[in-house]
């Protein structure tokens, strides 16, 4: 069997402190297949060791109270940016989240498919477009460009719902929204519609529609 070597050097410090034992540590030593200077060293350490565990304790309590924070399970990113918006702040090393969460059996949640990916690739959006925009929001007046993008609501009871915004970059009004309970296209053309529906009459051929999905993967596009 594959044993980690501190848990060897434990069973040996116990075998050498029940009564009536007659093996000598080097005995012990040889059956576990570890050497004496290392076993020695983890009993200089032991203090150490204690000390760490309950630093680790300490540290997964945070991390278990962030990861159920809202009523849902968190991942170790999840959890790193809520201990973050704690009072006060609490700045914890992801690997280290990562690290301990595996060592007290906390399980990560399933990780279900970025929806912008998916929308992109529904309505065939997915390709590379000219940077039209080069980040100029405002320069253009109102009408020009609109921003739009998705959201998630979670109000404590039902399952997250989606919303769908678009908003005049110049102006910051909010021109259309829709609020879905999934992420099917129609949910995100519904939001394009009533846009037309109710400010058609205001919007040109040069208007454009502009989604940060392209920012979030480094490739400008303009829908």
């Amino acid at each position: 069997m594959n044993i980690p070597a501190n848990a060897k050097y434990k069973v040996i410090q116990e075998t050498v402190a029940l009564h009536g034992n007659l093996l000598n540590v080097s005995v012990l030593c040889e059956i576990a297949g570890v050497s004496r200077s290392g076993y020695y060293n983890y009993l200089s350490t032991e203090e150490v060791r204690e000390q760490r565990e309950e630093q680790d304790q300490q540290d997964f309590l945070l991390i278990i109270e962030s990861y159920k924070h809202r009523g849902y399970d968190k991942g170790a990113r999840g959890i790193y940016m809520r201990l973050l918006h704690r009072t006060p702040p609490v700045v914890m090393n992801i690997k280290k989240i990562r690290r301990l969460m595996k060592k007290y059996g906390l399980k990560y949640p399933i990780r279900k498919a970025n929806p912008y990916r998916r929308i992109a690739k529904a309505i065939g959006t997915s390709y590379v477009a000219p940077n039209l925009l080069n980040r100029e929001f405002e320069e253009h007046g109102p009408r020009k460009v609109l921003l739009t993008d998705i959201t998630y609501i979670i109000n404590g009871r039902a399952p997250r719902c989606y919303m769908s915004t678009i908003i005049d970059a110049c102006t910051k009004e909010l021109l259309a929204w829709v609020v879905s309970p999934s992420l099917e296209v129609d949910f995100v053309l519904e939001t394009v519609n009533q846009l037309i529906e109710k400010h058609g009459i205001s919007l040109t051929a040069e208007t454009l529609i502009h989604s940060d999905y392209a920012e979030e993967n480094a490739i400008p596009k303009i829908f």
